[in-house]
């Protein structure tokens, strides 16, 4: 019984984390195209909407459910957090989360039609989330390190 059910949450958590890592890849590329759009354009308009309800109704829930299936999953398969693996994993995802947060500022930044960085910052941190991706996969699968 207990099998079934870690299997059952590492379902919901591979979900999960497909739909916020979504989030955070295209997240910034909406800002990219936000500072190319006049401040009080219609465009500009449309953007913060997009960005908003990208952050409200995928990222922000799919954050929390990672988050908290990926604790079960650590309490239900007894993963000692003095497993260097883990522990590598779980800076990768402390940086996505300092990262999602990152993304939340300057969704409001934009909404308040301030424009903090340039098109091409956001262009060259649209490789973070890829990067701690990568980061992550081979910390679970690999298990370097054990």
């Amino acid at each position: 019984m207990a099998w079934a059910m870690v299997e059952w949450v590492k379902v919901v958590h591979i979900l999960a984390v497909i739909s916020w890592m979504a989030g955070l890849f295209y997240l910034p590329r909406l800002f990219v195209y936000h500072c190319d759009a006049r401040p009080d354009s219609e465009t500009s308009e449309q953007f913060k909407i997009m960005e908003g309800r990208l952050l409200a109704v995928i990222m922000r829930p799919a954050a929390v459910v990672a988050l908290l299936t990926g604790i079960i999953l650590v309490w239900l398969d007894g993963f000692g957090l003095s497993s260097l693996w883990l522990a590598g994993k779980l800076v990768a995802v402390l940086l996505l989360v300092l990262f999602h947060g990152f993304l939340e500022a300057m969704t409001g930044a934009f909404a308040r039609d301030r424009r903090l960085y340039d098109g091409r910052f956001f262009r060259i941190i649209n490789e973070v989330p890829t990067v701690l991706l990568i980061a992550i996969v081979i910390f679970v699968v690999v298990k370097p390190f054990q």
